[in-house]
């Protein structure tokens, strides 16, 4: 064998010797450097993946906060929304009352006014008699010529006017 690869150039102590060294290099190489770069890029793995669960936890978290935002602010629009029919219904009540208010107020007054005006007609009407008599008791002086007795005429005309208005 030592012909063969010596025909080749190979040297076998040499070839020998540079298997032991890449053998004890490939074993320091694997302990220092392949170990620890092996760990490091599995921490950064675990980092990463640690990063990432966290990031997924936090979009979780973000969506059920927008979908709870979402739920409060569909909820006070409701509430919102019966705040505004309350007040409408309130309104409108204190309209109908108003216009009840007024509309008594207003069947008062015209109550009032009809019971004035029959009490103003009532003293015109007495008035006018009064003043009829009168006027007869002054025609019938006039007439005659001479003065009567002008309370006892008064009457007499009063109870004829009053006779009078019974058949009326």
């Amino acid at each position: 064998m030592e012909g063969g690869l010596g025909s080749l150039g190979i040297n076998t102590s040499t070839l020998l010797a540079q298997l032991i060294n890449f053998g004890v290099l490939f074993l320091l190489l694997y302990l220092v450097a392949y170990k620890p770069l092996m760990r490091m890029l599995d921490e950064r793995s675990n980092k990463v993946k640690e990063s990432m669960e966290q990031t997924e936890q936090i979009k979780e978290q973000a969506e059920l906060a927008e979908k709870e935002t979402a739920k409060r602010i569909k909820e006070a629009s409701k509430e919102g929304q019966k705040i505004i029919q309350k007040a409408e219904q309130a309104g409108e009540e204190a309209r109908q009352r108003a216009r009840k208010e007024a509309s008594v107020e207003a069947e008062k007054l015209v109550a009032r006014a009809q019971v004035e005006i029959q009490r103003e007609r009532d003293e015109a009407v007495a008035d006018l008699r009064s003043q009829f008599a009168d006027l007869t008791v002054l025609a019938a002086g006039k007439v005659i010529d001479r003065t009567l007795d002008k309370e006892a005429h008064k009457k007499l005309i009063e109870k004829t006017l009053e006779e009078s208005s019974g058949i009326n």
